[in-house]
């Protein structure tokens, strides 16, 4: 598998990603999310006041687990309601589409019973594509080799 660069939003550099235990309610676990979508990672990053983007090229390691997600569908669905209700998975990588604020909010109802599966896909349409790559092991921060960083306007 060829070399692809992805990026990482943040308020600082980071040369040496880690995976931050204890926050285990992001769409696919815990894990050092990234984007192949610069844009994205600018939108993340502006959450700070010094916001920062840090670019990374990656190499996928065949032999690690692997869960790519290639569209918004149920299994998706149930594979991010399982990992905002804190269950683990053993996957060291989760690739697929991102629940933006707003998607996070349905998922949010969804799992409170305040609207149905059906409702969800209704209101679940995307105003921009997003996407995220979740390294979720040690194994596969592996992967990850830092190129570089730099603010944002």
């Amino acid at each position: 598998m060829g070399k692809m660069t992805v990026y990482h939003g943040s308020h600082t550099t980071v040369r040496h990603p880690q995976i931050l235990r204890g926050k285990n309610t992001k769409d696919f676990g815990t894990g050092f999310c990234c984007t192949m979508i610069r844009e994205q990672a600018e939108r993340w990053a502006r959450r700070y006041d010094t916001p920062v983007v840090n670019t990374y090229t990656v190499r996928m390691n065949t032999r690690l687990r692997i869960l790519e997600f290639k569209g918004m569908t149920e299994e998706w669905l149930d594979f991010i309601v399982s990992c905002r209700s804190n269950v683990p998975h053993t996957y060291d990588i989760v690739i697929g589409a991102m629940a933006n604020d707003q998607i996070y909010n349905y998922v949010a109802d969804f799992i409170d019973g305040v609207i149905t599966r059906e409702q969800f896909w209704v209101l679940a349409k995307f105003k921009y594509p997003t996407h995220q790559i979740c390294f979720c092991s040690d194994n596969a921060l592996d992967c990850l080799e830092y190129v570089s960083s730099g603010g944002i306007r």
